[in-house]
């Protein structure tokens, strides 16, 4: 299982499932990440926290513990 943490910056990615439950969940769907879009990951922090994407078009930081819940392939 690969996570989005797991992700080298420059790679774009497929949102295959989501983990998690309840709220942090659903604020991570009200994100625009769902299952089938396509992420690509800008950048990383230096101690991995926090992950710079792009989704939709917009960017996003995501933590480290959020990024764990989006599983990509």
């Amino acid at each position: 299982m690969k996570t989005l943490r797991d992700v080298n910056p420059g790679e774009t990615v497929k949102v295959s499932r989501l983990n998690g439950q309840g709220p942090v969940k659903r604020r991570i769907m009200d994100m625009g990440i769902t299952k089938g879009v396509e992420i690509y990951v800008r950048k990383v922090a230096p101690l991995g926290d926090p992950v710079e994407i792009t989704v939709r078009g917009y960017e996003l930081s995501l933590r480290k513990e959020d990024a764990q819940m989006v599983e990509v392939g």
